[in-house]
C-alpha cells in the first residue's frame, strides 16, 4: 500500500500501481475537473501508475495549466482530423497558445469549407472517445514511426538526440512525437472551434518549406468558449483593416508591396494630429527635432551592433559603387552620430534628440497583418544622451509622458514590463553580465521608487539593455507591446560618446535611453481604431462635421456655415448631392464624422444647425455660433468625449 496526501482532502492509501485517475475520481468523483496530477512538482497524465508515497495535486480543466493540456490536446485532436481527411498532411508542430492552439502541417492550401469540414471531423472523435495513451520509445523505433515525416525526423534529431528515446501519444490510428501530458481521451475535448487559416514557414525561415498553419480556441467550458466567440465578434466589428476600408484611412496595394500602407487623405489627418500632439508634448519636455536619412553604410550598422544581432530584420544589402548600403532598420546609429558631431559638454545634458523618422523593417510575409505588422514604421523616436544620475529622472519623464498619452487617447487597459536579458542565451545579447546586472537593478530601482507596478520577464530585452516596455492588451485579451524605454549602456563604447565633465575631464559615462513612447504610427492606428471602433474624439476625426442639406435651395446657407468651421480650422465637408436626407445620413454614418450638422428651411430661416451626434443622440436649433464656439473648444481641450447634442 502507498500513502497518499491531498492539498484539501484527508490522506488515504492506495495500492501500488493504481492509476491518478482511479485516486482522483475515489477521492474527489467523476466531476473533479482534473485533467492531469502534479506530483513533486512535475506533470503526469492521468493515465500515471502511482508507486510510492507522495502529494498529489490536481491540474484542473480551467487552470491556466490545465487552460494549455486541453488545448495542446486539440492540437493533437486537430492533426489527426487533418490527416484522416488529408493523408498526404505532414504534421509539423502543434503548440498551445493564448485562448487556443494552432498546428502547422505540409500540405496543400485550404479553404474555409475545408476547415469547416476539419471541424466536423474533430467533433466525430470527440464523440468516439478514443483513449490517447502515452508511450514510450527508443530512437530507433521513434525514426521507424516517423520515417516518412521529415519534420519530425528533424525534430528528433536535434530536441532529443540520437542516443535517447523520447515519448509519443496515440490515439486511435493516429501518434505524434510529444512529451505530454494530454487528456485521457477524446471525449474531454468538447469545447473547440477552429478559427483561421495563415502561410508559415518551417521553423520560421523562409527559406525552407512553406505550411498551412491551422489556428483554433479551446476552452473548459461552454460558457467561457461562447464569452471568447463574443468577444471575436465585437473585435471582428471593430477590425481597424475593416474600418480602415470604410473610412479610407489607408490602402494597401501588391504592386507596392505587402506590408507597406500608403496613408490616404483621412488616415494622414488623423496620424498627422498624433504627431502634432507628440511635437506639443515634446516641445515640454525639451526634445530637439532632427531628421536622418533612410539608408546608411554597413559599417555604421556594424559598429552599433545591429548587424550581427539584427540582421535578420534587415533588409538585405544594397551593393553602391563607393560601399555597400542597408535601408535603416532603426535611427539609433544614426542620433549616435550627431551627438557625437561635435564636443558635448555636462552642460549640454541630458540631450533628448527626436526624430519622425521611417524606418524598414524585413517582416516575413505571413506575419503581416494590417497596419499591425508592417515593413514600413514612422515612429516619435527620440534618443537621451545622459549621465548615470540623470537616468532616473528621464525614465520618470517619459512614464509620466506615456500615462499623459494614454490618458488622452483613451486607452486604460495596459501595464508595464521590466524587460531583462536572458543569461542562458547570451548570442542573442552584448555580453556584459556585469552590465546587464548593474542596468537591470537600476532600472528596477527606479520603477520602485516611482511606484510603478510592473511585471519582470526574462529574454524580452534589447540587445544592448533592458528596458521597459508598456504592454497593451487589445479588445481580444492579447497582450502587445506598445511603447517602450530602453536603457542602452554599450552605445558609448561602441560610439566613444563623451562629455567635459565639471572638472573639465573626458567623461566616457554617456548613457543612452531609447524611447518610443505612441509605438510606430501603423500600429498606433491599428490600436486606436480598434479602441474606438473609428469612432474617434472629436480632435482626432478625420471629418469633425459632416454637413447635410434636406434641398437643394440650402446649399447657400450650408456653404456659409461650411466657411464659417472651415475659418475656425474644423475639419468639414458638405453633401449638396439631391439624395434624399435619410440616404445622406446613411452614406456618411460609415465615415463616423464626430457629428452631422443637418441644414433645412427652419435651420436657414433661424441662422441655427440640427446637430447629430454620433452616439444616436440628437439636438435642434442651435445657434450656429454656440455651435462653432463648443466644438472648437471640444478641439482644443482635446477632449474624449462628444460635448454637443
Amino acid at each position: 500500500m502507498i500513502k497518499i496526501d491531498f492539498t484539501d482532502k484527508e490522506p488515504n492509501n492506495f495500492e501500488s500501481g493504481t492509476t491518478a485517475e482511479d485516486i482522483v475520481k475515489n477521492t474527489y468523483g467523476r466531476k473533479s475537473g482534473a485533467v492531469a496530477i502534479l506530483i513533486e512538482g512535475i506533470e503526469y497524465d492521468l493515465s500515471h501508475k502511482v508507486t510510492q508515497n507522495c502529494k498529489i495535486n490536481l491540474i484542473k480543466d480551467d487552470s491556466e495549466e490545465g487552460l494549455y493540456i486541453l488545448r495542446h490536446s486539440c492540437a493533437h485532436l486537430l492533426a489527426q482530423a487533418v490527416t484522416e481527411l488529408f493523408p498526404n498532411a505532414k504534421p509539423t508542430i502543434g503548440p498551445p497558445v493564448d485562448d487556443g492552439f494552432y498546428y502547422d502541417f505540409s500540405m496543400d492550401p485550404i479553404n474555409d469549407d475545408d476547415l469547416r469540414k476539419i471541424e466536423k471531423r474533430m467533433r466525430e472523435l470527440v464523440k468516439k472517445n478514443i483513449s490517447i495513451i502515452k508511450e514510450e520509445h527508443d530512437n530507433p523505433t521513434l525514426r521507424k514511426m516517423f520515417s516518412k515525416n521529415e519534420f519530425k525526423i528533424e525534430i528528433i534529431d536535434d530536441k532529443i538526440g540520437k542516443d535517447v528515446g523520447s515519448t509519443a501519444y496515440r490515439q486511435g490510428d493516429f501518434v505524434d512525437l510529444c512529451k505530454g501530458p494530454h487528456v485521457s481521451s477524446t471525449s474531454k475535448l468538447q469545447w473547440f472551434k477552429l478559427t483561421s487559416t495563415s502561410q508559415a514557414y518551417w521553423r520560421a525561415d523562409s527559406k525552407r518549406d512553406s505550411l498551412v498553419r491551422i489556428y483554433g480556441m479551446c476552452y473548459a467550458n461552454k460558457k467561457d468558449l461562447k464569452e471568447r466567440e463574443k468577444q471575436i465578434r465585437e473585435a471582428a466589428l471593430r477590425d481597424h483593416k475593416k474600418i480602415g476600408k470604410e473610412m479610407d484611412l489607408y490602402m494597401i496595394n501588391e504592386l507596392i508591396g505587402k506590408g507597406l500602407p500608403i496613408w490616404l487623405p483621412n488616415g494622414e489627418i488623423l496620424k498627422n494630429q498624433i504627431e502634432n500632439f507628440a511635437n506639443d508634448t515634446e516641445k515640454l519636455y525639451g526634445y530637439e527635432k532632427v531628421t536622418t536619412p533612410v539608408l546608411a553604410k554597413k559599417q555604421l550598422f556594424e559598429a552599433s551592433g545591429h548587424l550581427p544581432h539584427y540582421a535578420e530584420s534587415m533588409y538585405p544589402p544594397m551593393e553602391m559603387d563607393d560601399g555597400t548600403y542597408y535601408l535603416k532598420a532603426m535611427n539609433c546609429p544614426m542620433h549616435h552620430l550627431i551627438y557625437r558631431n561635435k564636443k558635448r559638454s555636462y552642460r549640454e545634458l541630458p540631450l533628448r534628440i527626436a526624430e519622425y523618422g521611417t524606418v524598414y523593417r524585413n517582416e516575413l510575409s505571413g506575419t503581416l497583418s494590417g497596419l499591425l505588422r508592417v515593413r514600413m514604421l514612422s515612429m516619435n523616436d527620440a534618443h537621451i544622451y545622459c549621465t548615470l544620475d540623470q537616468i532616473a529622472q528621464e525614465f520618470a519623464h517619459n512614464i509620466k509622458m506615456v500615462q499623459n498619452y494614454y490618458e488622452t487617447f483613451g486607452f486604460d487597459n495596459y501595464h508595464f514590463r521590466l524587460s531583462l536579458w536572458d543569461p542562458e542565451n547570451t548570442n542573442k545579447y552584448i555580453d556584459q553580465p556585469e552590465n546587464w546586472k548593474t542596468s537591470q537593478d537600476h532600472l528596477r530601482q527606479i520603477l520602485d521608487d516611482l511606484g510603478v507596478k510592473y511585471e519582470e520577464s526574462i529574454g524580452e530585452a534589447a540587445f544592448y539593455g533592458p528596458k521597459v516596455d508598456i504592454q497593451f492588451t487589445t479588445l481580444l485579451g492579447r497582450e502587445e507591446s506598445m511603447s517602450t524605454i530602453q536603457l542602452d549602456f554599450a552605445a558609448k563604447d561602441r560610439f566613444g560618446l563623451t562629455f567635459m565633465d565639471d572638472s573639465g575631464t573626458e567623461n566616457s559615462e554617456v548613457f543612452v535611453i531609447h524611447r518610443a513612447p505612441l509605438s510606430t504610427h501603423e500600429r498606433f492606428v491599428a490600436f486606436l481604431t480598434e479602441n474606438w471602433a473609428g469612432n474617434f474624439p472629436t480632435w482626432l476625426s478625420p471629418i469633425q462635421v459632416q454637413l447635410i442639406t434636406i434641398s437643394e435651395k440650402h446649399n447657400e446657407y450650408a456653404a456659409k456655415v461650411e466657411r464659417q468651421l472651415k475659418e475656425l480650422e474644423i475639419r468639414v465637408k458638405c453633401d449638396y448631392s439631391d439624395h434624399t436626407i435619410g440616404k445622406k445620413i446613411r452614406m456618411h454614418r460609415k465615415m463616423r464624422p464626430a457629428y452631422m450638422a443637418i441644414i433645412g428651411d427652419d435651420e436657414v430661416k433661424n441662422n441655427t444647425v440640427s446637430i447629430r451626434a454620433r452616439n444616436g443622440n440628437q439636438e435642434n436649433g442651435i445657434l450656429v455660433e454656440k455651435f462653432l464656439g463648443k466644438i472648437k473648444g471640444e478641439i482644443t481641450s482635446r477632449s474624449k468625449t462628444l460635448e454637443i447634442a
